[in-house]
């Protein structure tokens, strides 16, 4: 069988399935689609490939409408609840699930071992702001260590990837060579030129030459897409100021000659500094559409925003954080004022009178931004979506422009895109950083607080290391998130506190924040704090632990016994998860186990030797020690402003 993909164009085609390009795959023989990243919604659309005599098979992560559409099939982590660790799979991830599947169904047919996708995995889950929790975060974690061999010709795989590193001087070792150089170089491509198919061929050819000449495109691409971004966000920004924000909880604000591909990056932006879900629109006059995109602040779904004004739309589709609609421009103003009393019945309180607060992690001087607090970072990471990246408040400081310059693009032309280097300091020293912006958009001299993000990157063996400028304002001029005495820190402690009336006690050290949430909802029902009274003793090694797992299961075979499963966590001191998968990669000693409601039977088999078992129980114990050991040093301010944004 022949097979076939289709890029709709961003521009004239917008996202998704569309009657022209199914006409397209029809003429050119398809009798079988299998979408990417689209499709749930697309009801319409199906039932005319279905007319066609085409069968559709959708794999998408976006919000499921009511009815399910008429397929072969719908693979879709929505399905499953909020809690399953597949539930935040981006499409992308999704794609690679239903590969996965087809390894294992027909192993004979693959050529190339499935790891070698996982680098592009990655890429897709980190650009598409989808929550890094769950299998999103392991897989991301499994991509990054695949990036890293594509700029070493031994192990390369996809040399398009190599050629976009090398030209973005990334090692492909760190998130942010995804978010902040290969994503915004693929994405510029379409935002720019509508027709992505070359990234396509960019990210599968085993040509490097012809790779080498397509990661040039994107080079020209993406400074062209930062020069169009930075006067759009000006506009947009204008806009809103001219709004009055303490009626508004949705900025809605459109211009007939916005570039329709950049949309959604400033949507995020304009969202992120006013703290209001944003829609930014853009006029289509061959179709008489107003069409855009929208982003959303944390704590607000989008996705039930816009769907509750689903009578006023001609299209729309997405997720929680981010969406896509298109509007008859005789429906705009009621969609603005209906969408705007939606979004004030559900922010309530949270409706600012001014711009977005900025909320940051913890406050330091200067001489603590230094190598070891970078190094300590990466153990942070991936950052993204539902694990944001780190901000550090540096108060009463000073700051001095020491250069500024417009950034070419790969022909030597100039664009109107700055980069501000500048000095910023206080009485313990000072650390030179970066702002992408004018000289003139900030202020000089004493008596200021700046939010700083820390990034290094790593080339040719060297280590770069940079602060990143977020907001500046005049001393005690930036917000913080307000607290209240509602956790008591008793970490640590020599011995575990005994029951009392003043507090509930919480004693076990978390994994996860959703550990937390309940007792901490428990707590504020009761109109009591809730002490932290839990301490990390020193973890064993996942090769002493597996040991251990492997004498008990030998034991229990021996004696003719089950165990129970909570006793298991209890002698390994892990969680659900790397239990799981030390159970499964007891195969390698010739041992099975079945779980069978609470006990665990075992089970003497020929040996099956699956490394890649033992990788992942490792993997999983390694992760779940840092956690529990994070949960021990983070400041509790920390723990006190990421609980109260989930109970919000």
């Amino acid at each position: 069988d022949k097979l076939q993909y289709y890029v709709p164009n961003r521009l004239t085609e917008s996202h998704g399935l569309n009657n022209q390009g199914l006409e397209q795959l029809k003429i050119w023989g398809a009798s079988l689609i299998v979408t990417c990243d689209t499709g749930s919604t697309n009801l319409a659309e199906i039932a005319y490939a279905k007319a066609l005599g085409v069968d559709i098979i959708v794999t998408d992560h976006h919000t499921l409408p009511e009815v399910r559409p008429d397929v072969v099939a719908i693979i879709n982590p929505r399905y499953f609840a909020a809690t399953h660790p597949l539930y935040h799979l981006s499409g992308v991830a999704v794609a690679y699930k239903l590969v996965e599947a087809l390894y294992e169904t027909l192993p004979d047919i693959p050529q190339q071992p499935l790891t070698n996708l996982l680098d592009l995995v990655a890429i897709g889950l980190i650009a598409d702001l989808v929550a890094l929790k769950g299998d999103c975060r392991y897989l991301a974690q499994r991509g990054i260590q695949q990036l890293k061999k594509q700029l070493s010709p031994r192990t390369v795989v996809h040399p398009g990837i190599k050629a976009l590193l090398e030209n973005c001087r990334k090692t492909g070792d760190r998130p942010t060579d995804i978010s902040f150089g290969l994503g915004p170089r693929i994405n510029a491509v379409s935002r720019i030129y509508g027709d992505a198919d070359f990234c396509v061929e960019l990210l599968t050819s085993r040509d490097p030459r012809r790779c080498g000449y397509l990661a040039q495109q994107t080079e020209v691409a993406n400074t062209r897409r930062k020069e169009l971004q930075k006067t759009l966000s000006r506009q947009a920004e204008a806009e809103a100021e001219k709004l009055d924000l303490s009626t508004t909880g949705v900025l809605v604000l459109c211009h007939p000659q916005w570039q329709g591909g950049i949309l959604g990056l400033v949507a995020n932006q304009i969202a992120q500094t006013f703290g209001r879900p944003t829609i930014l629109l853009t006029y289509d006059r061959d179709q008489n559409l107003w069409k855009g995109s929208a982003r959303s602040v944390q704590g607000l779904d989008l996705y039930d925003l816009v769907k509750d004004q689903a009578h006023l739309l001609h299209r729309f589709g997405g997720h929680p954080f981010a969406a896509g609609l298109s509007i008859r421009p005789e429906n705009l103003d009621l969609f603005r004022t209906a969408i705007n009393q939606q979004a004030r019945q559900r922010l309530g309180p949270q409706l600012s009178q001014g711009r977005g607060m900025v909320t940051v992690d913890l406050e330091v001087r200067i001489r603590e931004l230094g190598e070891k607090l970078f190094r300590e970072l990466e153990y942070l990471e991936p950052c993204g979506m539902g694990n944001p990246k780190p901000r550090f408040l540096v108060k009463d400081c000073g700051l001095d422009v020491l250069s500024t310059r417009k950034l070419q693009d790969r022909l030597n032309r100039q664009v109107n895109y700055w980069k501000t280097e500048f000095l910023l300091w206080d009485e313990t020293g000072d650390i030179e950083g970066i702002f992408w912006g004018r000289p003139e958009d900030l202020q000089q001299g004493p008596g200021l607080d700046a939010v700083v993000e820390l990034d290094y990157s790593r080339f040719q063996d060297t280590d770069e290391y940079v602060v990143h400028l977020i907001a500046l304002a005049p001393t005690t001029g930036i917000m913080q998130s307000p607290q209240s005495q509602r956790l008591v820190d008793l970490r640590r402690q020599s011995q575990r506190l005994g029951e009392t009336q003043n507090y509930l006690l919480y004693r076990d050290c978390p994994t996860t924040w959703q550990e937390l949430y309940q007792p901490y909802q428990e707590a504020i029902t009761l109109g009591k704090p809730l002490a932290l009274n839990y301490g990390c003793p020193k973890p064993a090694s996942p090769e002493e632990l597996f040991k251990t797992l492997i004498g008990l299961g030998k034991y229990c075979l021996g004696d003719g016994q089950s165990i129970e499963f909570v006793r298991l966590k209890e002698k390994l001191g892990c969680g659900d998860r790397p239990l799981h998968l030390g159970l499964a990669a007891l195969k390698n000693v010739g041992l099975t186990a079945e779980v069978q409601g609470k006990l665990v039977h075992f089970q003497g088999i020929p040996r099956v030797y699956q490394p890649e078992t033992w990788t992942q129980f490792k993997a999983a114990i390694l992760e779940e020690q840092f956690q529990r050991q994070y949960f021990i040093t983070v400041p509790l301010e920390v723990i006190q402003r990421t609980l109260d944004t989930l109970v919000a």
